[in-house]
């Protein structure tokens, strides 16, 4: 780079390390780390696996595949029904925890507790639960009825039904302190007026609590619906995909690929979620930009 005077005169620029602060240039030499980790671990990783899903003949082994088909049909049902009951329970719970009295401040604490326990030991302790041969659920059925109970993760419908299960009793608590905080930031004195003019609880609901809740409530649905697509732990722990890996979803058939030594199948697969996942993206930030 060059500073041109006049004619052919010029005056050479002075090197960058001049022209910076001794704060921007310990800046940048404290930054230069992170920013290498950044590209090592996170930019290589993922430039890494579309380039070994970039050839078609994957696309078409993973048409082919049974498994893939009813993977993106578990997923949609994940996505569609999981989600929205979810969130409704939430919507509702929210309400019920929102009210000031000292029980329900100690059963919030209760409640919360499956979300601050980490996955693994409290998904596999339901699996262990649920198991037939020594599963407590069994035995109580057993004790009550003098009836072995049922084979539960044995029908991939009542599987992926436990998983769904699971995924929202996991989840349920955060999305609920989420809408708490939602419904607290309602002025109390519309609540009020709403009672001097006779309106009943669904009144009060429809016309105060919904439309100050609404956006709030549709951008936690996109969110969850994003965060679920990369969720594999509430079916990988519960149910491994089985039984036939009739209950996998894309989260988790990405695994049952790597298994079999398929890593370009299991990065095509990961890459096959992005068209739901882009469309989400895309609806939450026009949302938020509103």
């Amino acid at each position: 780079m060059a500073i041109t005077l006049s004619g052919d005169q010029a005056i050479p620029a002075p090197p960058l390390s001049s022209r910076l602060t001794p704060a921007q240039a310990w800046g940048i030499a404290l930054l230069a780390p992170y920013l290498l980790v950044f590209l090592a671990f996170v930019v290589y990783p993922v430039c890494y696996g579309l380039w070994l899903a970039r050839a078609p003949a994957n696309y078409v082994a993973l048409y082919n595949d049974p498994i893939f088909a009813r993977a993106a049909v578990n997923t949609l049902i994940f996505l569609v029904i999981g989600i929205n009951i979810k969130m409704l329970i939430a919507l509702f719970l929210s309400g019920f925890f929102a009210q000031q009295r000292t029980w329900i401040k100690w059963l919030s604490v209760i409640f919360i507790l499956p979300w601050a326990v980490p996955s693994i030991p409290t998904i596999l302790s339901v699996r262990f639960m649920l198991n037939p041969e020594w599963g407590v659920i069994n035995h109580l059925i057993f004790s009550f009825t003098g009836d072995d109970g049922p084979n539960w993760l044995n029908d991939p419908t009542v599987a992926l039904t436990m998983a769904i299960g699971v995924h929202i009793w996991k989840s349920l608590p955060f999305w609920t302190l989420i809408l708490i905080t939602g419904r607290l930031a309602i002025p109390h004195d519309l609540f009020e007026a709403a009672e001097v003019d006779g309106a009943s609880w669904w009144q009060k609901f429809r016309f105060i609590t919904w439309p100050s809740m609404q956006t709030l409530y549709i951008t936690c649905t996109l969110l969850s619906m994003i965060w679920t697509l990369g969720d594999f732990n509430s079916v990988y722990l519960l149910t491994g995909g089985g039984p036939a890996d009739l209950t996998h979803v894309l989260a988790t058939l990405g695994i049952r690929y790597l298994r079999l030594d398929q890593l370009s199948l299991a990065m095509a697969s990961i890459v096959c979620a992005m068209p739901f996942v882009l469309p989400l993206v895309y609806f939450m930030m026009k949302r938020l930009s509103r």
